[in-house]
């Protein structure tokens, strides 16, 4: 269950929803692991495709639970050539790629509705 924290951006009140339990959802069984990240940006240098969103950004919305950061950053998310630039210059050697990954499936799973990498099944078009 989530918490909802007040906060301010650009002057506007803001209501941000917080829950605990995201990461342990975006990771499953594979796990998701940002903790280390120092928020330094090297990340976000070495990236071909030069993404608004950054790896930390996304990271931290995840770890402080934060889902609706999470949904607004699906372009990004699937933006990423999972190339492992950005982990190639990460000094504490997060697994970007893999945390991205982990976003995919859990957008697929939570938003797209797709599951075992294969759409739900759907119920037979009748005509009427």
């Amino acid at each position: 269950m989530g918490t909802t924290v007040t906060g301010q951006s650009k002057g506007t009140p803001s209501m941000a929803r917080v829950d605990a339990g995201l990461a342990g959802r975006v990771g499953g069984s594979t796990g998701f692991d940002a903790a280390a990240c120092m928020n330094c940006g090297t990340c976000t240098a070495a990236c071909p495709m030069g993404l608004e969103v950054l790896p930390r950004r996304l990271f931290r919305f995840v770890m402080l639970g934060m889902e609706d950061g999470v949904r607004e950053s699906t372009e990004a998310i699937y933006s990423c050539l999972l190339c492992r630039m950005c982990e190639e210059s990460c000094p504490a050697g997060v697994p970007i790629a893999e945390n991205v990954r982990s976003l995919r499936r859990y957008l697929n799973r939570e938003v797209f509705r797709i599951s075992a990498g294969r759409p739900e099944a759907r119920p037979p078009r009748g005509d009427a």
